[in-house]
């Protein structure tokens, strides 16, 4: 004890270096659909010290720093550690209410009654369009190439602009979509002969009307539309998808040369692949 005493003093004697802030991102705060909510910016550790660089933008739903920003960070960075997927910026967009903002209206009772304030994804779509991107875009050395991610209901999200607004963004990750809203609607529609950017699917084990959604819309793919769909329903559980495939969807919508991603287990898996 009192030899521990005696190092716990000579420590505390000792001119220690003072500890400093740890800078991740930047934060813009907005009111928007009705709420304050942020937009949360990490910038690739290099950016400043390449100024003649630019980079992709991965926009990132559900991404406060109480949501997935840390996780979606922290997965996209160790990607590009590795050369698995290019280093981006992250764009963090906190969602509020996320059945107000990321799905549409629905006509089915129980949902209606479950979430009465649902159905205004085109409103929060439009604030992305019109105000985050503009942002981002002016701000930011961006090279032109836009990821929008999610999961869940912001996976719906991300599906319903690729067939909305598919030139809002280059490319699309939704993983594990609840493609159930509405009585499956978003997978019934007429999505014709037009091809739109590539876009990543994945489903894990939410059986029932998401994995019926998810049958249809795959069926109802134009011919030509690159697509990557994951298909984990015997590997993963709706709580685990992001966490186990955002390096996949970041594989894929962000490709590198590197030629010895196989050799480390970082295979991307297509169980199914067009265009």
């Amino acid at each position: 004890m009192a030899l521990a005493f005696l190092a716990a003093a000579a420590l505390a004697a000792a001119t220690l270096p003072e500890p400093q802030p740890l800078t991740i991102g930047e934060t813009v705060t907005f009111e928007a659909v009705g709420a304050e909510r942020q937009v949360n910016i990490i910038l690739p550790p290099d950016y400043a010290a390449k100024p003649e660089q630019r980079w992709p933008v991965v926009y990132m739903l559900d991404g406060a720093v109480k949501q997935d920003l840390m996780m979606g960070a922290g997965l996209m960075r160790w990607g590009a550690l590795w050369g698995r997927s290019r280093d981006a910026i992250i764009v963090g967009i906190e969602t509020k209410d996320r059945q107000r903002e990321l799905l549409p209206e629905t006509g089915d009772a129980a949902e209606r009654a479950k979430y009465p304030s649902a159905g205004e994804s085109a409103a929060f779509r439009a604030w992305l369009a019109d105000t985050v991107k503009p942002m981002v875009e002016a701000r930011y050395r961006h090279d032109g190439t836009a990821i929008l991610v999610g999961e869940s209901a912001a996976g719906h999200f991300v599906v319903e602009t690729w067939a909305e607004a598919p030139a809002l963004f280059t490319g699309y990750a939704a993983i594990s979509p609840s493609l159930q809203w509405n009585s499956e609607a978003l997978s019934r529609r007429a999505l014709a002969t037009t091809v739109r950017p590539p876009l990543y699917l994945s489903i894990a084990d939410e059986g029932g009307a998401t994995e019926t959604g998810m049958e249809r819309l795959l069926g109802a793919l134009p011919k030509g539309q690159p697509h990557c769909f994951s298909d984990r329903r015997s590997e993963l559980r709706h709580a685990t998808a992001l966490h186990g495939l955002m390096p996949e969807a970041l594989q894929y919508l962000l490709p590198t040369e590197a030629d010895w991603l196989e050799e480390y287990g970082m295979v991307l898996r297509c169980d199914r692949r067009g265009g």
